[in-house]
């Protein structure tokens, strides 16, 4: 009965700061929303484990940090493909769009002048709109990738540990992810302007 009480405290006191953390570290609300659920549904069944050594905000994160490596882990091994990262997968299609086969630019997908105006994009909250649209085209895995990498700014030897791939797979993942992230940048915020 006092554990019921104390765990709908938590729930009422935290779920707000972890649903944020959850969609901080994912960008989807459906998978933070998912993410916390589990993590709650993890503290009632260990919940004898709590020895209370530690403040109860410490352990959640914990366990929501636990439940978020595990998400990517399984992301990285069944990735789900969308039709635009399904080029990438198929063979050079994609790349047959944007390079010549010297490997140059090819001239209609020569990277525009992003200019002054991309000093303060991150600033422009339609535009951090239409970033998230093209973030959550990539694969989840993608995804992960360059969240990690640029937003936490974490170490690649972190990254290849915490989504489990090799470092070679790491440095392809990023490449491709930047050059769909440039095209549909491109597409749905430059060529508007």
């Amino acid at each position: 009965m006092v554990t019921d009480i104390l765990i709908r405290e938590w729930v009422h006191l935290y779920t707000d700061k972890m649903f944020s953390w959850a969609f901080h570290k994912t960008g989807n609300k459906e998978t933070a929303e998912d993410l916390v659920q589990d993590t709650f549904l993890a503290v009632v069944n260990t919940f004898s484990n709590f020895e209370g050594k530690s403040n109860p905000k410490t352990w959640l994160f914990s366990i929501l940090n636990n439940k978020i490596v595990d998400f990517y882990r399984k992301e990285v091994k069944n990735p789900v493909v969308n039709k635009v990262s399904q080029n990438f997968l198929e063979g050079a299609s994609f790349f047959d769009t944007l390079f010549d086969a010297n490997g140059g630019w090819l001239n209609p997908q020569v990277p525009g002048n992003w200019g002054a105006t991309s000093e303060n994009l991150l600033d422009d909250s339609d535009f951090v709109d239409v970033l998230q649209v093209c973030m959550n085209r990539l694969p989840a895995n993608w995804n992960a990738a360059v969240r990690l990498k640029y937003l936490e700014e974490k170490k690649a030897g972190h990254i290849c540990q915490e989504l489990g791939i090799a470092t070679t797979n790491y440095w392809q993942i990023l490449h491709r992810a930047k050059l769909q992230l440039r095209k549909c940048l491109e597409m749905g915020w430059f060529k508007k302007q």
